[in-house]
């Protein structure tokens, strides 16, 4: 997907854009062929996009190569994984790194419950803070 279109969060299109941005980066990022890591982000509340399939993405690098998967299980787990209110990732993907609402949005989601994060985001590495901004200015 290379195009700069603007998709609704949470769509499969727009999980599809995300996955293949966090891929596109990953792999510019000089990943360790040692490096097997995955991250499961899941709608707490989010619609089933197929059968057995909420609204998230399982992002996996093995052996240094990403892939990902839209659509996860309710019961999916990663090395990291997220677990997000649909309105909770809206307000997220809706505010750039650099927003000062950013970093206070999400402490409220932390501290509400709206959002869980169980395992260490620093295990995939720096390029995923700036793929955020990226999937910030395709959002509608």
């Amino acid at each position: 997907m290379t195009t700069n279109t603007k998709l609704r969060q949470g769509t499969a299109a727009w999980l599809e854009m995300v996955g293949t941005l966090m891929s596109e980066a990953a792999a510019l990022s000089g990943l360790s062929p040692e490096l097997n890591v995955s991250l499961v982000e899941r709608y707490t509340d989010g619609v089933e996009l197929s059968v057995g399939l909420v609204q998230g993405i399982r992002f996996d690098i093995i052996s240094g190569k990403p892939s990902f998967r839209v659509g996860v299980r309710l019961d999916e787990q990663g090395d990291i994984t997220i677990e997000i209110t649909a309105a909770a990732a809206r307000r997220m993907n809706l505010l750039g790194s650099a927003d000062p609402h950013h970093r206070t949005a999400l402490d409220t989601f932390l501290r509400s419950g709206e959002m869980r994060v169980h395992g260490d985001l620093a295990r995939l590495g720096g390029w995923l803070n700036a793929v955020h901004d990226r999937i910030v200015d395709r959002t509608i």
